[in-house]
């Protein structure tokens, strides 16, 4: 058995420790979105693999016979082409996924189809946004560049940034809720932009929000391919083979 375990989250790191505990031989694969990834127990790779057909392509020259995507909920593309590259192959293929947020007593969320659709959903007169949704669709909500709005970063953006109005602070989650609230009072914020990621690392935002009766627009999840999903990383290790009481 050797496993390629595709990362870029909370749930990949501690499966990747799982994975090293069980004593099962895996590759751990980030994408490449920050300049300095969280380390890994595992033998790490970075970096894009070239579509379906450079996964394909890889999963074959490294002898891969598991495949385990823990990406980002958002992360369509690599899900995608994982799901490809391994129906063409017939290589099991299993998904980590953290259950979605739902809205609790006292939350004021409006779910929204997509990313895409948010700068839409955001008011016309102008406001102070958290926008917590990472960098890659930033440039999105230059249609609405009345708003001022708030942008937490993993990295400094290299490029000048498409908001002509817009602080940005440097963090690495997890968060907490009494920083996020404080973060939130600190810039005045009037509205919380979030996609439904899950998890408890980003929660903090969410209940930050409720305390202060923040209104919250929040993106739905896209539709993944394949149905064969664990929420834990003991599902994950039953699925391999591997019986968690004995660690092996």
């Amino acid at each position: 058995m050797r496993v390629l375990l595709l990362g870029g989250t909370t749930e990949a790191s501690r499966m990747a420790k799982t994975l090293v505990q069980a004593g099962v031989d895996a590759v751990f694969s980030y994408a490449g979105r920050t300049n300095a990834p969280v380390a890994q127990p595992l033998p790490t790779r970075v970096g894009g693999f070239g579509g379906v057909a450079g996964l394909r392509t890889f999963l074959e020259s490294e002898h891969i016979t598991h495949v385990i995507d823990a990406t980002h909920p958002f992360a369509a593309g690599m899900s995608g082409n994982a799901f490809g590259a391994c129906t063409k192959l017939n290589l099991p293929l299993i998904r980590l996924e953290r259950p979605a947020w739902k809205a609790g007593v006292g939350d004021n969320w409006t779910m929204v189809a997509s990313v895409e659709h948010m700068p839409a959903a955001l008011p016309d007169t102008p406001a102070r946004v958290f926008l917590a949704i990472g960098k890659q669709q930033i440039g999105l909500f230059a249609t609405k560049p009345q708003h001022h709005y708030l942008l937490r970063l993993v990295d400094l953006p290299e490029e000048k940034l498409p908001l002509p109005d817009a602080n940005v602070v440097i963090s690495r989650g997890p968060f907490d809720v009494a920083g996020d609230t404080f973060l939130m009072r600190e810039h005045a914020i009037t509205h919380v932009v979030a996609k439904n990621s899950g998890g408890t690392g980003a929660r903090a935002k969410l209940d930050a929000a409720r305390i202060l009766g923040l209104p919250v627009l929040m993106a739905d999840r896209p539709v993944l391919p394949g149905d064969n999903i664990a929420v834990n990383e003991a599902q994950v290790l039953a699925w391999l083979g591997h019986n968690t009481d004995r660690g092996v």
